[in-house]
């Protein structure tokens, strides 16, 4: 295609573009909106991308971009690709009379590439496809994306596309992996529609689909392994667990702390307390202790033994170390208009307390050193009307200012109306504190 080639809009496109414009903004502004037409050049389907504009109580529209099927750059006028900070795209209007000055990117038309110029735009002609008999059964009107060149180019190269969208699998045939394996294997193509219930129910990613489909493991089960593997990765306070368990030794991981009801958190105390006390975490009865529970406090009490008898003179000073952030951070302590009410620890004495009545870790793991460091601090949930009572525990990052714990008893997960207060009520006071601490 040639600048020569380029056509004005069709009277009856720019049509449709106006009435499609005034019903998507009533009030006219002056903001810039895309729209889109299709159209063909020598049997080539066409997307032809047009810019509109409000100005003086006048309509403005112009052809920004022309995209081709078959081409991976496309045309471009007046229009630049702006990536700094998200901005998008900024258009010209300086031939319309709306602009003193003719910007850079003002030139005419010019190639560019066509995945850096392609705004999304709605299209107000999407039937024009079923004139090409190429697409007659490509299925394209249940593509729910804003890229409808993406799905035809796909469709082109894996025909079976059509076959997935029909049977309702549209949150995964856009996938190569998926249209691949369709195309090769028909066993999955029965497997696939085994499933099509779970596969519809929520979202998996691809390579838990196609690893379910090889070993004929659950769907759930290996989406949830694949979770908490994920959350490993991202989660740097468990390195440890990571460094220890390596490949496919992290189901077993996962497997074992679901057996024993537990979480990674409650298993890194564990680990941490017995690489202090210098055991060998390649025993399988370290790594796997067969009553969890019972031997993580066995190994949590031993620590915290040790620790204690290191150095009296430093408990001392953690105390007052303790107590000066406490005071400094007293502001955040919370008792408005709620059922519940949050208090700051005030010594490692409180988070022994704490840990003892709710049967976790929270006074014998180096949380209080956290504290004294400011890493993160500790705060008690209790029930306004009994506050001396141990309910709920929490432990919040001060630098990223987010929840990062926040169990019962056992390390049990609190109940809704609890989570709704630490997150929604307490939590936005508690980052304003800190800002104005900060300040």
């Amino acid at each position: 295609m040639k600048v020569t080639d380029i056509r004005p809009i069709p009277k009856y496109i720019l049509n449709q573009i106006r009435k499609r414009d005034n019903k998507n903004h009533p009030t006219p502004d002056g903001h810039v909106r895309c729209y889109a037409y299709l159209t063909t050049w020598k049997n080539e389907l066409v997307k032809v991308t047009v810019a509109v504009k409000h100005r003086y109580k006048k309509w403005y529209c112009k052809q920004v971009a022309i995209h081709g099927l078959d081409s991976d750059k496309c045309f471009v006028k007046d229009m630049e690709y702006c990536y700094c900070a998200g901005m998008g795209f900024r258009f010209g209007w300086y031939e319309e009379g709306l602009q003193k000055y003719r910007q850079w990117h003002e030139r005419g038309w010019c190639w560019a590439y066509d995945k850096y110029y392609d705004p999304f735009a709605e299209i107000v002609n999407p039937h024009f496809i079923d004139r090409l008999p190429e697409f007659k059964f490509s299925a394209y009107k249940m593509y729910q994306g804003c890229n409808i060149f993406k799905y035809l180019r796909l469709y082109r190269q894996y025909p079976q596309l059509e076959m997935l969208m029909k049977l309702g699998f549209t949150n995964i045939a856009m996938s190569t992996t998926i249209l691949k394996r369709c195309g090769t294997d028909k066993a999955f193509c029965k497997w696939l529609i085994a499933n099509k219930p779970l596969l519809q129910g929520r979202h998996y990613y691809i390579d838990v689909i196609v690893r379910a489909y090889r070993t004929k493991k659950s769907l759930d089960l290996l989406q949830s392994y694949k979770e908490a593997k994920l959350k490993l990765i991202h989660d740097d306070d468990l390195k440890p667990i990571k460094e220890l368990f390596k490949g496919k030794n992290l189901e077993l991981f996962f497997d074992y702390i679901a057996k024993q009801q537990t979480n990674p958190n409650a298993y890194l105390d564990y680990l941490k307390a017995c690489q202090n006390l210098g055991l060998d975490m390649s025993e399988e009865k370290n790594r796997f202790p067969h009553d969890f529970k019972r031997w993580h406090d066995i190994r949590i009490d031993q620590y915290a033994a040790k620790k204690a008898m290191e150095d009296e003179e430093k408990r001392k000073e953690l105390y007052r170390q303790f107590a000066t952030v406490a005071e400094k951070y007293l502001s955040l302590q919370h008792a408005k208009r709620s059922a519940f009410v949050c208090i700051i620890a005030h010594s490692p004495a409180d988070l022994i307390r704490e840990g003892e009545m709710l049967h976790h870790c929270v006074g014998r793991m180096g949380y209080d050193q956290k504290f004294v460091r400011e890493e993160t601090l500790i705060f008690f949930i209790r029930n306004k009307q009994e506050p001396d009572t141990p309910f709920v525990t929490v432990e919040y990052s001060l630098k990223n200012r987010k929840i990062l714990q926040c169990y019962g008893e056992h390390d049990h997960k609190p109940s809704e109306d609890v989570l709704h207060y630490v997150n929604k009520v307490w939590l936005p006071y508690a980052n304003k504190q800190i800002r104005q601490i900060a300040a």
